[in-house]
């Protein structure tokens, strides 16, 4: 058994700012990352479909203190993958890190000041204490997807992939491929795919909002063509973090304008008479589901070529050869991609327990979205929807070093937020989407007033989380 004064779990995005925080603020603090797999990356290493990128722009998905130096704002997947390998490598992360050790309990006991967690590692458990444990998995299920049952999937005489989990031998060149989903994968996928393959249908249900982007922010490249690598890097990350914010707001105070705005956009890319509204105008609001972003419109310019069409219908079933639509429209497949979103998997599945009782998330409420009510020395990341998620675990980790700090300083061993039973519990988070509709029930709750409010807002959490006072009336410290 070993111990450490900090135990990560996940060699990840998340997992890797972490420690490399750990390392920049409190350098003489002991820690150790489990990691689930057998190499770093998390997402970034589980995820291989064909045109895998960020969804958002490099110069906020990238760590605060480490500049994002590459041309490309939208980056492809496996250069990610590089820049948190990277900063592993620059802070040392990587002797730290446990790989193949899947955790599966976590046990913490007020008495001792510590947790004892259990990994699973070839088949055997080993075990680990710790004076703070610090999640970094994220939420989903590394495991499965989300998978819905198809009538008649069974007779397809050709592959159904999921692109969580895709083949390295898949072949699609030449093929007609059905891709099924409306969402940041669907809209990454089909325009890669429509490359080389001999058509690409994108079959939804119903819509998503899309957008372009540039690929290379001329904004950003003309200032770093002026300015020390450093000082570029905060001045965009500032301009795109403002932007993004401000366009929120615009669209959650004046959905219908920015409505209009996304339509009209889309109808300067598509081909003249195509019917906008009912393969890329959704029934709700903007931002109540994540807007999808695209590169340079490659996915408006498959479908100009007429390389890749969009299908608003529902499935009645699948068969030999493809996919029959409710009505009788039959699309021909050869291969078949649900892209049909996430599962989520809160905490990964871990056990967690406080002085032998066993500790539902469900129903706990979170504080500043980072802690769990009653759940001492325990912090999780999880990042935003409407915004890069490491803008949050920059915050997330800045926390926890002032807190760790704190305790220290105080000679503090313990500290846990306590439910003030007048707040309101609410849904952790007001977002449609169908990953996080399907397990609302399985998430901690939020409150209806601070700092039990998940506000969404990094310029609100930069205030609060960077900066409010630790003895704040809910945080107990023994």
């Amino acid at each position: 058994m070993s111990h450490v004064d900090v135990l990560i779990i996940g060699a990840g995005l998340s997992g890797i700012g972490a420690a490399a925080h750990l390392t920049r603020e409190l350098p003489g603090t002991s820690y150790a990352v489990l990691e689930a797999r057998a190499v770093s990356g998390g997402t970034w290493d589980l995820f291989r479909y064909p045109g895998i990128r960020s969804d958002s722009d490099m110069y906020t998905m990238g760590y605060r203190f480490k500049p994002w130096l590459d041309q490309e704002s939208l980056a492809p997947g496996p250069r990610i993958l590089d820049y948190v390998r990277e900063t592993a490598r620059e802070y040392d992360v990587e002797r730290h890190i446990r790989y193949d050790h899947r955790v599966v309990r976590a046990s913490w006991s007020s008495q001792d000041a510590r947790w004892t967690v259990e990994a699973e590692r070839d088949g055997a458990t080993v075990t680990f204490t710790a004076g703070f444990l610090w999640s970094c998995r994220g939420y989903y299920d590394y495991e499965r997807g989300h998978e819905p049952e198809f009538a008649g999937a069974a007779d397809f005489a050709g592959p159904i992939v999921h692109p969580q989990h895709w083949p390295d031998d898949l072949e699609w060149e030449g093929k007609r491929v059905v891709v099924i989903g409306s969402g940041a994968t669907a809209v990454t996928l089909v325009p890669t795919l429509a490359r080389d393959a001999a058509h690409v249908t994108m079959l939804q249900r119903s819509p998503s909002y899309v957008m372009s982007l540039a690929r290379r922010d001329p904004v950003a490249l003309r200032i770093r063509r002026w300015l020390p690598d450093r000082l570029a890097h905060r001045v965009v990350r500032w301009k795109n973090i403002t932007t993004t914010a401000a366009f929120y707001r615009l669209s959650r105070a004046r959905p219908a304008l920015v409505r209009r705005l996304v339509r009209k956009q889309n109808l300067a890319q598509l081909p003249e008479g195509y019917d906008v509204d009912t393969h890329f105008t959704p029934a709700y609001d903007p931002w109540d589901q994540r807007m999808c972003f695209v590169p340079d419109g490659d996915l408006f310019k498959a479908v100009r070529r007429g390389t890749a069409e969009v299908v608003t219908s529902t499935i009645e079933r699948f068969d030999e050869s493809g996919v029959v639509l409710t009505g009788g429209r039959h699309l021909d497949a050869d291969l078949i991609v649900t892209a049909t979103g996430l599962r989520l998997s809160p905490f990964g599945d871990i056990a967690l327990e406080v002085d032998g009782a066993p500790v539902d998330p469900s129903a706990e409420m979170t504080y500043r979205a980072l802690m769990l009510t009653g759940v001492p020395n325990f912090v999780f990341t999880v990042g935003y929807t409407n915004a890069s998620w490491t803008l949050k675990v920059d915050l997330v980790a800045e926390f926890c070093c002032r807190l760790l700090a704190h305790l220290s300083e105080h000679g503090y061993r313990s500290v846990v937020a306590v439910r003030d039973p007048s707040v309101t519990p609410l849904p952790f988070m007001d977002f449609t989407s169908g990953y996080v509709l399907r397990a609302l029930d399985q998430l901690p709750r939020q409150g209806d007033r601070e700092p039990w409010r998940l506000r969404q807002s990094y310029l609100h959490d930069r205030r609060t989380i960077r900066h409010a006072g630790l003895d704040d009336g809910v945080l107990a410290f023994r």
